[in-house]
C-alpha cells in the first residue's frame, strides 16, 4: 500500500498545474515594429531592433519576414491539444539603398481574412511531350542506327 502511495505521489507532483507556453521566432514583435518609420528607418536599425529575418528574398529590392508564434498546452481534458495564443507576421521591403519601404504587419485575426487562390494547376501529360519525343528519337535511332529504313520511293 506504501509503494501505490508513493508511487502516486510521484505521479502527482510531475504534473504542473501552470501553462507551458512555447515560443517561436522574435519576442515582442507587436511592440518592435512600432518603432519601424517608413521612409527614415535603415537596414542596419532594423536588423539592430528586431534581429535577423526568418526568412529573406531577394528581388528587385530586399523582404525580410519575420514571424512570432505562442502556443500553449491546453487543459487535460482536451488531451494536451495545442491552443495558439499569438501568431503574427510582419513583412518588411528595404530597397536597394537600405531604406525601409514598405512595412505589413499581420496578426492573428489579420490572417482570417487573407483570401487564397482556390484554383488547383492542372497537369497536362500529352503523348507529344518533350520526354516523349525524345525518347521515340531515340527509339529510332536504335531501330535503325544508318537511317535506311526511313528513306522510301
Amino acid at each position: 500500500m506504501k509503494k501505490i502511495l508513493i508511487l502516486s505521489i510521484i505521479l502527482l507532483a510531475s504534473c504542473s498545474l501552470n501553462k507551458i507556453v512555447q515560443h517561436h521566432g522574435v519576442h515582442n514583435l507587436e511592440k518592435k515594429q512600432a518603432k519601424l518609420k517608413v521612409n527614415q528607418t535603415n537596414k542596419n536599425e532594423i536588423l539592430a531592433l528586431i534581429g535577423p529575418p526568418s526568412t529573406k528574398s531577394t528581388f528587385d529590392n530586399d523582404v525580410y519576414i519575420y514571424i512570432e508564434r505562442k502556443t500553449s498546452g491546453s487543459k487535460l481534458t482536451k488531451f494536451g491539444k495545442k491552443k495558439l495564443i499569438k501568431n503574427d507576421v510582419l513583412v518588411i521591403e528595404v530597397d536597394n539603398r537600405g531604406i525601409l519601404l514598405t512595412k505589413n504587419f499581420y496578426n492573428k485575426n489579420d490572417m482570417k481574412e487573407i483570401n487564397f487562390d482556390e484554383n488547383i494547376t492542372g497537369i497536362n501529360y500529352s503523348k507529344k511531350s518533350f520526354i516523349y519525343n525524345f525518347l521515340s528519337s531515340v527509339r529510332q535511332k536504335i531501330d535503325d542506327p544508318l537511317g535506311k529504313k526511313r528513306i522510301k520511293n
